[in-house]
């Protein structure tokens, strides 16, 4: 990059992430990301632990404040892929907080990454913060019309009612109205807490049964309490977001 006149390189005007995948992927991919209450990232976490998936890939970005995870002093990369060659889904596992702002970027990236390895379709485990009751406590679907068809004909999974997405999760289901891959965003209620062990469960449960994939949440509120401690911190860093950069998720049951 060249320097300007006062010899410093300019600023970058948008983040740059790269993806790095070391085998063909799954045509579905399952996503959970740094957000409120962290349930689709303790779901998404726990699918791998649980199926014994594999690191197949990561993503790294230039441009924008990063972290790197450590465990038993070891670190790893934020944002990775994890696979297996016998079960039908790839799973993103996304620590990494992406800003409102550069949710577009990060998306566009993703999409070049998934139309080169010929993805089919897309699913984000997600919470939000919506008003409910005790009815409320079960998982929602956002989906395009081609995914239904796919996968939900058959699943007891309902739709929500109405409102509006913010952020990846608008970017994603946008790109999938306007393309042929497949689309979707799984939602539950969640709690400040984080983890949300009980929307977490839902999330697991809603995939499980969608993708067939005979998944036991019983461990998981034992997992959850292994990783509550980097989650709480990965919350802190959410929450001291500025209020623009968090998604404005606004849905109605």
């Amino acid at each position: 990059m060249a320097d300007d006149a006062t010899g410093t390189a300019p600023a970058r005007s948008e983040p740059e992430f790269e993806f790095t995948h070391d085998t063909e992927p799954s045509d579905a991919l399952l996503c959970g990301f740094s957000e409120f209450g962290l349930a689709g990232l303790t779901a998404a976490d726990f699918l791998v632990d649980h199926l014994e998936l594999e690191q197949t890939g990561h993503v790294a970005v230039e441009g924008l404040p990063a972290i790197t995870p450590f465990e038993n002093g070891t670190p790893r990369h934020h944002t990775r892929f994890f696979s297996k060659p016998d079960v039908d889904v790839t799973v993103l596992v996304g620590e990494l907080f992406v800003p409102v702002s550069v949710s577009g970027a990060f998306s566009s990236a993703l999409g070049t990454w998934l139309d080169d390895n010929d993805v089919q379709e897309t699913a984000v485990l997600s919470g939000v913060p919506v008003a409910h009751g005790p009815e409320g406590h079960r998982t929602f679907y956002i989906a395009t019309d081609d995914y239904q068809e796919a996968r939900l004909e058959d699943a007891d999974v309902p739709p929500m009612g109405n409102g509006f997405l913010d952020g990846v999760n608008a970017e994603l289901l946008a790109r999938g109205i306007d393309s042929d891959r497949r689309a979707c965003v799984y939602t539950t209620p969640v709690h400040a807490q984080a983890p949300d062990v009980e929307a977490a469960i839902r999330l697991v449960d809603a995939v499980s049964d969608v993708y067939d994939l005979d998944v036991d949440t019983g461990p998981l509120e034992a997992f959850a309490a292994e990783v509550a401690q980097h989650y709480e911190e990965l919350s802190e860093r959410v929450q001291r977001a500025d209020d623009d950069e968090r998604p404005d998720d606004r849905m109605y049951m």
